[in-house]
């Protein structure tokens, strides 16, 4: 594994650690190649019950990293480099827990929330910062965020770029647990403990049905948000966004 990720195997827990911390994770063509390989590494292995998801540093995860640029086929960028990962997790027949200090933001953010579990620091949040550059969320970002905090309150998240504490995402119900800062890696590691020991064979099981149940899929969303995503990472606003974000000042959008 590359040295942008970390494999760490014990028993039957697995923890995979993003590790970019100079960029805060930021997710760059190296990070979303390791992560497709790490989450197949880690579905081959039968040995393996739970996952845990974490990162070093000072936050879990700042999304995409802008500071390369995006592919010009972004709606393509999405579907080959980040959903192999994103949909691995989802259809793994490992229990994935999402260990969550500092911030998730942007895609950042379905990375955590489309794990199974979510324990989060009582000072930690979740970001969605696309709309700081004229984007909406990806990487399944808006089905989670119906899912958990249906309709009304998802679409201000998006519309207004919300960072989400920790305890409104308890309240929400998008992640599982809040414990303070110092007693994450403790908790989260507890509670993998707990769910390595279940009937492996009825966890897999029930994350199944709870996968598939319900409308829509998370698949329909991811390509719709891709969609999306490619007529906007070519509009004026974007490039206006990037560039503020940049320059560390308010972006003035115009709506084309």
């Amino acid at each position: 594994m590359t040295d942008v990720i970390r494999i760490d195997k014990d028993g039957a827990i697995a923890t995979v650690t993003l590790n970019r911390p100079e960029a805060f994770n930021a997710i760059n063509a190296d990070l979303r190649t390791a992560l497709i390989d790490a989450v197949a590494e880690i579905e081959a292995d039968d040995a393996i019950r739970v996952v845990i998801l974490k990162g070093e540093g000072r936050g879990f995860c700042a999304g995409a990293d802008l500071k390369g640029g995006l592919d010009p086929k972004v709606d393509n960028m999405l579907e080959t480099q980040y959903r192999p990962s994103l949909d691995g997790i989802a259809n793994s027949s490992k229990i994935w827990i999402a260990q969550v200090h500092g911030s998730a933001a942007g895609i950042g953010a379905a990375y955590a929330m489309n794990c199974d579990m979510v324990v989060m620091a009582d000072n930690a949040s979740l970001y969605m910062a696309f709309a700081a550059i004229s984007l909406v969320p990806d990487g399944g970002n808006t089905w989670l965020l119906l899912k958990g905090m249906g309709y009304h309150r998802a679409l201000q998240a998006i519309l207004e770029g919300q960072k989400i504490p920790a305890a409104e995402c308890l309240q929400y119900g998008l992640i599982n647990q809040i414990v303070p800062e110092g007693q994450l890696e403790a908790e989260t590691r507890a509670l993998a403990g707990r769910i390595a020991n279940a009937a492996p064979l009825a966890a897999q099981a029930a994350k199944r049905i709870l996968r598939s149940i319900g409308e829509g899929s998370f698949g329909d969303a991811f390509s719709a948000e891709a969609r999306e995503q490619q007529a906007l990472t070519q509009s004026d606003d974007f490039r206006e966004g990037v560039q503020a974000f940049i320059e560390k000042r308010a972006p003035e959008f115009k709506g084309k």
